[in-house]
């Protein structure tokens, strides 16, 4: 743009400097969180190697596959059962029983999930009175899980003997509960947590270590 100066007799130019830029909202782009780390305890060949250890120590355990009832935890500890089950079986040439337990009506925290609990499936296949129990889950924590699975086998018997199988130890133990057979152990902190895959579920057997999500 230019105009007439007096004083100088001349057209002169005005200039005029572009306005800062300011952000508005339809220029500011969301904070997105970032991903969790994910760290892998156990890849798939690392779990079947630890899955049929675990499966010779029970036999070791019970001196053998007589009187052996296998037991897993609802979910994934009747996966990681199975998988022991099958072990055992070709290995011995045995069929040992195989049950599942869900112990959602035996938590001591059960008034905090709601009016209507999911429930899934208990299945004791024999006779326990007797017999040597190895219950077997994916993860061993606090030990309120182990103490209610306790609670409700007894309300199918009296077994002579009660060992517990687990694939990952993570500490931070609340009870007086410890394992007699450990896939792996490890010491994480509370805001870490262990999520075990299974082929049965999740189409690939592996144990990984995440960030607990904020809430």
């Amino acid at each position: 743009m230019s105009f007439d100066d007096p004083a100088r007799g001349s057209k002169a130019v005005a200039r005029f400097d572009a306005l800062p830029f300011v952000a508005g909202r339809a220029h500011i782009r969301p904070i997105m969180p970032a991903p969790p780390k994910t760290s892998t305890v156990l890849d798939a060949r690392a779990f079947d190697r630890t899955l049929r250890r675990m499966a010779d120590e029970i036999v070791e355990l019970n001196n053998g596959t007589e009187g052996l009832v296998i037991v897993g935890i609802q979910r994934r500890g009747v996966q990681l059962a199975a998988q022991i089950v099958s072990t055992i079986n070709e290995r011995e040439g045995a069929q040992v029983p195989q049950g599942a337990l869900d112990i959602t009506l035996y938590r001591d925290d059960l008034q905090t999930v709601g009016p209507r609990p999911v429930v899934g499936q208990t299945r004791i296949p024999v006779d326990i009175d007797g017999q040597h129990i190895v219950i077997v889950d994916d993860v061993l924590y606090t030990g309120r899980t182990i103490r209610a699975a306790l609670d409700e086998l007894a309300d199918f018997g009296r077994p002579s003997r009660i060992g517990l199988a687990v694939l990952i130890d993570r500490g931070g133990r609340e009870l007086p509960i410890q394992p007699d057979i450990v896939g792996k152990k490890i010491s994480l902190e509370a805001s870490q947590r262990v999520d075990v895959l299974v082929q049965e579920l999740d189409g690939r057997n592996a144990a990984i270590i995440a960030e607990r999500e904020a809430t």
